[in-house]
């Protein structure tokens, strides 16, 4: 007979403890700095790059200029099912600020828009049974099928009843891995997990909706698998909440320190006189900013620019083309 618990596992250490404090810290920092405020093209390019790794982690093939694309509207050479991704993706972010992470039916709602068109049992739970595999052999077997809707019905009651007694980053975490752990759907789990620690943490501080966690989940993935799996063994999910806080203290971290190279004036000017969805060529922009040094407009204001991808390249694999052109992300 299985046991269905009420209550997921888990221990609070010091380090957990610290890593908050840092995490409230800069959190507070940035919202201080208005750090998203006026600044549409950082919010879209880190919502792109969440979108991007998160699928990345699920051995989506397309790069990030190509998945900018699909969300642009731009036609994209690839295969039909991860340009699906990616739209199904993007449309589901989009609603992160409509989303009660508290609600269970937003959740098989929000499976509904991530998987659609790509599972015939889209926003439903799965019926049969599911197991994660290496090198052909099971190295994890998810719980029975039967006992999911108990599992995910026990683990939004958690959810709903611990949201004034556990912290929010705490909680996001806890319930990230335990997600994980049931395996709920058929397809889709590692998406639906990453956006609902988001949607959970933008409750606490909405400046999280704009925040990458899976762009440093995806620079770490086999840290994060590893997590995953020592909570596995462990019967608890502190190894996994432990990776969680250092993901979220180290994106901060350096969204905080690239704060000071966003100010630079020039990237600044360069992108004020630059408009969404068109293009330049460098002789174009050098007028616009009353300029006459090409080496100058390189250096001081694209290849900045470029470095932070606050713009790219129209021919990325050709940058000294003559055909080569700029244009905000």
């Amino acid at each position: 007979m299985i046991v269905v618990e009420n209550n997921p596992p888990y221990k609070i250490t010091d380090e957990m403890l610290s890593l908050t404090v840092a995490i409230e810290k800069k959190v507070h920092a940035a919202t201080n700095m208005r750090f998203f405020m006026n600044k549409p093209y950082l919010r879209r390019n880190n919502r792109i790059q969440s979108i991007h790794s998160s699928l990345a982690i699920e051995a989506n093939s397309l790069s990030l200029d190509n998945v900018r694309n699909v969300i642009n509207g731009r036609a994209v050479i690839g295969p039909v099912k991860e340009i699906r991704e990616v739209k199904n993706a993007y449309d589901a972010y989009e609603q992160l600020s409509a989303i009660n992470p508290y609600n269970m039916n937003d959740l098989l709602k929000i499976h509904g828009v991530i998987t659609k068109g790509l599972v015939l049992d889209s926003g439903a739970f799965r019926l049969g049974e599911e197991g994660v595999f290496s090198d052909g052999k099971c190295i994890f077997m998810a719980p029975p099928a039967r006992l999911v809707r108990e599992l995910m019905q026990n683990l939004f009651d958690w959810l709903k009843n611990s949201q004034n007694a556990v912290h929010p980053l705490i909680l996001s975490s806890v319930f990230h891995y335990e997600f994980v752990f049931i395996h709920p759907f058929s397809d889709g789990n590692g998406r639906i997990a990453r956006l609902w620690q988001t949607a959970i943490l933008m409750r606490w501080e909405e400046i999280f909706q704009y925040i990458p966690i899976e762009n440093q989940i995806y620079r770490f993935q086999n840290e994060y698998y590893k997590a995953i799996s020592d909570s596995h063994a462990a019967g608890e999910s502190s190894a996994f909440i432990t990776f969680m806080l250092r993901m979220i203290e180290k994106v901060l971290t350096e969204l905080l320190e690239t704060s000071s190279d966003d100010s630079n004036p020039h990237v600044n000017r360069l992108l004020s006189v630059m408009e969404y969805q068109k293009s330049y060529t460098a002789k174009e922009l050098l007028k616009l900013l009353g300029l006459k040094s090409l080496l100058g407009l390189r250096k001081n204001y694209l290849n900045p620019a470029l470095k932070e991808q606050l713009i790219v390249m129209t021919e990325p694999d050709k940058p000294t083309s003559k055909r080569q052109r700029y244009r905000r992300t």
